[in-house]
């Protein structure tokens, strides 16, 4: 696969976590209820999948590549992409203060979860759509069959590196047991 289409890949892995982790804020809206197990488990997906594997992709490798085929940093996609990372590194670490004051016994922590679990979804949904149907249609122009090669190769040492052999595949089984479980 080219460096987009792996992209593309993660992606869908994501968003079927997104699936599963908009039914648990639904779930906590209509009963109060929380599942802390499995809104830690969502969570340590969105850190290492989504951020440490993914974004470190896009951000260390991607978006440098494409900035030297004359693609801006400062306006345009990848502005906003980053700038879109941040804000969900943000709601990350709601969900994960709320998550905490939860376990801490604070009821009202529930409402919190459920409204940044949603709020991340929607970014992450919105996101995704900007990437696939913008800015990789760019980076397919853009991109040398050696660009390619080499940022495929560097996708997988970053994986390895940032998250462990056969981690991915791991958060794989996880995208398809949270679907598994609708």
């Amino acid at each position: 696969m080219n460096p987009t289409e792996t992209l593309k890949h993660e992606h869908q892995i994501v968003l079927a976590v997104l699936t599963g982790a908009e039914r648990e804020a639904q779930n906590i809206q209509a009963t109060g209820e929380v599942g802390n197990e499995k809104i830690g488990q969502i969570l340590h997906f969105f850190r290492v999948f989504v951020d440490k594997c993914h974004h470190s992709k896009e951000e260390k490798l991607l978006f440098p590549r494409l900035q030297q085929r004359g693609m801006s940093a400062r306006v345009g996609p990848i502005s906003i992409l980053l700038r879109e990372h941040v804000e969900g590194r943000e709601e990350v670490a709601a969900i994960s203060d709320a998550l905490e004051r939860h376990k801490a016994g604070d009821a009202s922590a529930a409402a919190d979860i459920a409204y940044h679990l949603l709020a991340y979804a929607e970014l992450l949904h919105d996101h995704i759509a900007k990437e696939d149907n913008v800015l990789f249609q760019f980076a397919d122009d853009l991109l040398t069959d050696g660009d390619e090669k080499e940022l495929a190769e560097a996708f997988d040492d970053l994986e390895a590196k940032e998250i462990g052999e056969g981690v991915h595949e791991e958060f794989h089984e996880f995208a398809h047991e949270i679907l598994k479980n609708e």
